[in-house]
């Protein structure tokens, strides 16, 4: 463990007293007083500077002098792991006291703006207590008969559905969380007065909402970093390797489920924002927001009389369109659509004197909006663009890159 890691896990001096539940879920799980000792045990031991050598049971057994440097790095390696979620279930804990609970702060806000800027936090607090107490009893269990400490790979193991059913759709919502805030921050009085006023309490240490929202994606992060160091210092002979060997997998899976939640909420995003901007006038609209559905590439591109139109290509939907400015916000209008791949193919224009820009290629849409072929010449502003489009619309088939 480095001697001052002191990231956003390792804020604040509360001792976790109470555990605030969720207001819309009356679990009486949440209300489960926050006592856990080895929380008011050891937090001051784990703030920054303490090793597992340093620990007084560990001095006085000697056992310093006889270990090997390897077992020494490996023992403060499986000790960052505890002591690094002592301090993420402290901060978690300021989190949910000082802004969470906050009534002044839950007034300022609609009850599904505060369940947006929240999501499960308290949810994700009580499995990081759940964890850390058998985290706590194996290590005073050993401390009793050895100062090694051993298996922490099997408990995180135990505990990785949870960490999955928690934490995957906490950080999915992250990125729309953080919108929120920066929205709320500009447009609500109420909720900036009263945030900053909480971010100066002194728990927070001069940390502020954002840096508290962030913990679990941090942490669940880390905890794979920490597992991995810990499987780098293990004997390749050891029994341990091959529960640490799956533990290290089940968290990565949860952290590329994690990354396939945050993929997939940008995705709808951007078509959201699509929708606002794509005018289908007196044809019939078609609806963006559906699932599976991902903007490939979108840009503007010349015809052959020097007029311009706007392609936005999705997996399953190809829009023409042209552009239009207002003094409020600009658009497109709708000229035509397809599906694609099915009803889209492209060929490349042999170039004659005073015949199509350089570049061009013909589009042709076998069933338009209309129930009528047609066909375009077009050209993007370089070659480049052109042959990127060229090889997007040639496809036969594109794989749904939402998954």
């Amino acid at each position: 463990m480095d001697q001052c890691d002191c990231t956003h896990e390792d804020i604040g001096g509360h001792d976790g007293s109470s555990e605030l539940q969720d207001s819309r879920a009356a679990d009486t799980a949440e209300e489960e007083e926050l006592s856990v000792s080895f929380l008011l045990k050891y937090f001051n031991l784990f703030r920054c500077s303490i090793l597992w050598q340093d620990l007084e049971e560990v001095k006085a057994s000697g056992l310093l002098r006889r270990l090997p440097d390897g077992e020494i790095h490996l023992q403060e390696s499986i000790f960052e792991l505890i002591g690094s979620e002592v301090s993420y279930l402290n901060s978690l804990t300021i989190a949910v006291k000082h802004f969470y609970a906050s009534k002044e702060l839950k007034q300022s806000l609609t009850p599904m703006e505060h369940h947006n800027l929240f999501s499960n936090i308290c949810q994700i607090m009580k499995a990081s207590k759940k964890f850390l107490m058998d985290l706590e009893g194996q290590l005073e269990g050993q401390l009793e008969k050895s100062v090694l400490i051993s298996q922490v790979e099997d408990i995180v193991l135990q505990h990785c559905p949870e960490f999955h059913r928690v934490y995957v759709p906490y950080v999915t919502n992250m990125r729309y969380q953080e919108t929120m805030v920066n929205q709320l921050l500009k447009q609500n009085r109420d909720f900036l007065h009263l945030i900053r006023n909480i971010e100066s309490h002194k728990d927070c240490q001069r940390q502020d909402l954002k840096s508290f929202l962030a913990l679990p994606f941090q942490r669940i992060t880390r905890i794979k970093l920490l597992l991995q160091s810990i499987l780098k210092q293990t004997k390749p002979d050891a029994d341990s390797i091959s529960n640490l060997e799956k533990a290290i997998a089940a968290i990565h899976e949860i952290v590329t489920e994690c990354d396939k939640g945050v993929r997939k909420m940008e995705h709808i995003e951007e078509l959201v924002y699509l929708d606002r901007l794509l005018d289908f006038g007196k044809m019939k609209s078609v609806p963006l927001v559906v699932s599976g559905r991902v903007l490939l590439h979108q840009g503007p591109m010349r015809q052959s009389g020097f007029s311009s139109v706007y392609l936005h290509l999705f997996n399953d939907l190809l829009v023409i369109s042209s552009k239009k400015y207002s003094f409020q916000q600009a658009g497109f209008t709708v000229m035509d659509h397809a599906e694609f791949p099915r009803h889209v193919k492209v060929e490349h224009v042999q170039n004659e004197l005073l015949g199509p820009p350089p570049d061009s290629f013909l589009l042709h849409l076998s069933k338009s909006h209309t129930g009528q072929p047609t066909t375009m010449k077009l050209a993007a502003e370089t070659r480049s663009d052109t042959e990127v489009w060229m090889k997007l619309l040639q496809c036969e088939r594109i794989h749904d890159s939402a998954n």
